[in-house]
């Protein structure tokens, strides 16, 4: 498997999900309450928390200040994963199957500036590679858009090649309306009906149009200090509206990776990283650290927010952790903090 440092990344000031680089060969770090404080001293953020359980044993960390192990906080491209859920359950009901064409689901609309509807799968979409322009790069991930409209903006643009691996927003946003079309409910609602409300994830929705937070909160900041709490999550839509906590996110992971949620075959699709070549399966990626063991999970950056869930591949230890603001300064922080967590020290 090719490094995941060669990953190619959505800029940061897209405000939406780039991947994260792979952990590097330096030595283990100690537990993370030690890492965790590095995030505000080295990686500039005004505050960190993590949340770790290993099935009954839960540990909770922070540093800095205005951030509770309680607060509600916008997730970015974790979304992706729920969707990819969501579409996997689909699957697995045989409403839909991952080698139908985007065509067959959404006529008419993908198409142009080389662009062709008939030619992509929704296994192309799920996996990032149909080439599909990403439309913040455009929108610099601040401009409110309607699905059509997002897709729309990509679709002015040719495509990359197809079958490689290529991270775009554009493919979330058009799963989230192949959801609609099928079920005749919106994504949210169908990701509502499947996952929040069965596995009680009390403190994660999908917004929509609302800029405000729900209680209990923090303040969010952009990279330059700007209060950026108030957002409109139509910026991100099926990518990354999502807003959750620490806990549910370590539920839902753990309960995804535990195979609560798809069954055997649709799970081990999911985790399947050849299509692209290595580096994503469908809405999960993951991360081998230098002891060896292989991480799964997600990101997501979104203005003010940074998120990151990690798990071992069954799902019985996981580690989410979130800064207040846009981005880590240091990106290294991140794989140190992931090997203090799922690597055992070394005597």
């Amino acid at each position: 498997m090719p490094p995941l440092r060669t990953l190619l990344t959505v800029p940061m000031s897209l405000g939406l999900l780039a991947l994260a680089p792979a952990a590097s060969s330096a030595p283990a770090d100690p537990a993370t309450d030690g890492v965790l404080p590095l995030l505000v001293t080295q990686g500039e953020a005004p505050a960190a928390a993590l949340l770790a359980r290993e099935e009954t044993d839960t540990h909770y960390d922070r540093a800095g200040h205005g951030i509770t192990r309680a607060d509600h906080f916008r997730a970015g491209s974790m979304t992706k994963t729920f969707i990819a859920t969501v579409v996997l359950q689909l699957a697995a009901e045989h409403r839909l199957s991952l080698s139908d064409t985007v065509e067959e689901h959404l006529p008419g609309l993908v198409h142009g500036a080389g662009n062709d509807g008939r030619a992509l799968t929704l296994r192309s979409l799920l996996t990032h590679t149909s080439g599909l322009y990403d439309f913040t790069a455009d929108t610099g991930g601040v401009v409110p858009l309607s699905p059509l409209q997002a897709v729309r903006i990509a679709l002015t643009h040719p495509p990359a090649a197809p079958g490689r691996f290529a991270y775009s927003n554009t493919n979330y946003v058009l799963l989230g309306l192949v959801v609609d079309q099928i079920t005749g409910h919106s994504y949210a609602a169908e990701a509502e009906r499947r996952i929040i409300a069965p596995l009680g994830l009390t403190g994660t929705s999908f917004p929509g149009s609302r800029t405000s937070l729900p209680s209990p909160h923090g303040h969010a900041y952009a990279t330059d200090g700007t209060d950026v709490t108030e957002l409109d999550p139509r910026v991100a839509g099926a990518a990354g509206e999502l807003v959750t906590t620490l806990a549910d996110l370590d539920r839902f992971y753990s309960a995804l990776l535990g195979g609560e949620l798809l069954p055997p075959r649709r799970l081990r699709e999911m985790l399947n990283t050849r299509t692209a070549h290595g580096l994503y399966g469908m809405g999960l990626f993951p991360v081998k650290l230098p002891c060896g063991t292989t991480v799964w999970g997600h990101n997501g950056r979104i203005d003010g927010s940074y998120v990151r869930t990690a798990a071992t591949v069954d799902g019985r230890r996981v580690l989410t952790f979130r800064v207040n603001t846009t981005a880590i300064a240091d990106p290294g922080l991140e794989p140190r903090l992931l090997t203090a967590e799922f690597c055992p020290p070394t005597s």
